[in-house]
């Protein structure tokens, strides 16, 4: 059960979602919800801006929001700005996951009685980071993108988690997890969120369907003699629970374990229909 926070999908329809963020709400595209809307076309139009990308990813109204608010959602503070290609700092469809890292890891340290060691790759603005560090672990955060790393720890100062041990990496996946495995580091568990496109901080260039095998297999050759588990989630198009069940299947095998997989999906009001946003699975050892 996700807790209430300061996100809710109001409504979904006709490829767009209306979206509550704290006292801000936006209209933004939405490719998957192929339905017809259950509010009213008034509704819609009061939303604080919208965002369309028929007509060359532009946001409207954009001046009724402010450069930055905060919001909280399943316990994270998260720093929120609408970007030039429409995203605010956060995907709202992953609170699940957040919940779940959260007392997974903190289930875990209490058994263990050990620090709990995390890797989180294609981190983003560190949403699973900042789960995982407030279960208690000693996370790893890496991203391609210096801007996005900055946005994370200050993400982090907002959820007063500045001084906990935290590492904070600018570099390219496949060669980072190269370098740890040459330096025989460890990790308990690996979140990881890989894009269907993207460019390493030198250009390094990462496709979703040639290259997650491969960043499987090197994860897997990070876990340590404990692990606990590896958490996989996608937003490209076709990547379904049972595809990504069966790709990390593969990467783990021999390791015994057990699955779990889904959809992602935005909730919120009650009359609102829950709107898929990607896929995860999830190997618990």
């Amino acid at each position: 059960m996700i807790a209430e926070d300061d996100y809710a999908l109001l409504d979904s329809g006709d490829g767009k979602k209306l979206e509550r963020f704290g006292p801000y709400v936006l209209a933004r595209p939405c490719s998957q919800a192929a339905w017809k809307p259950c509010m009213p076309e008034s509704v819609w139009q009061k939303a604080h801006a919208t965002f369309d990308r028929a007509e060359g990813n532009q946001w409207h109204n954009r001046s009724a929001l402010p450069a930055e608010w905060t919001v909280k959602a399943s316990d994270v503070i998260f720093k929120l700005s609408g970007t030039d290609f429409g995203h605010l700092g956060i995907f709202p469809e992953q609170r699940a996951q957040w919940l779940w890292i959260q007392e997974t890891v903190r289930k875990a340290i209490t058994e263990r009685q050990r620090p709990l060691q995390v890797l989180n790759l294609f981190a983003y603005s560190g949403g699973a980071t900042l789960a995982a560090a407030l279960g208690g672990a000693e996370v790893c955060h890496l991203d391609a993108s210096k801007g996005m790393v900055q946005w994370a720890r200050e993400n982090a100062t907002l959820n007063k988690l500045q001084d906990h041990p935290i590492r904070w990496i600018v570099d390219d996946a496949h060669k980072f997890l190269c370098r740890e495995i040459k330096r025989e580091r460890r990790y308990d568990a690996v979140i990881l969120d890989p894009p269907t496109f993207g460019r390493g901080q030198n250009n390094e260039m990462y496709k979703i369907e040639k290259d997650l095998p491969e960043t499987l297999s090197l994860c897997r050759q990070l876990l340590s003699p404990e692990p606990l588990f590896i958490l996989l989630s996608a937003h490209t198009p076709g990547y379904t629970p049972v595809v990504l069940e069966h790709v990390l299947g593969q990467a783990v095998a021999g390791l015994g374990g057990s699955f779990a997989s889904g959809e992602m999906l935005l909730t919120g009001a009650p009359e609102a229909l829950s709107t898929p946003c990607g896929a995860y699975v999830r190997w618990m050892k």
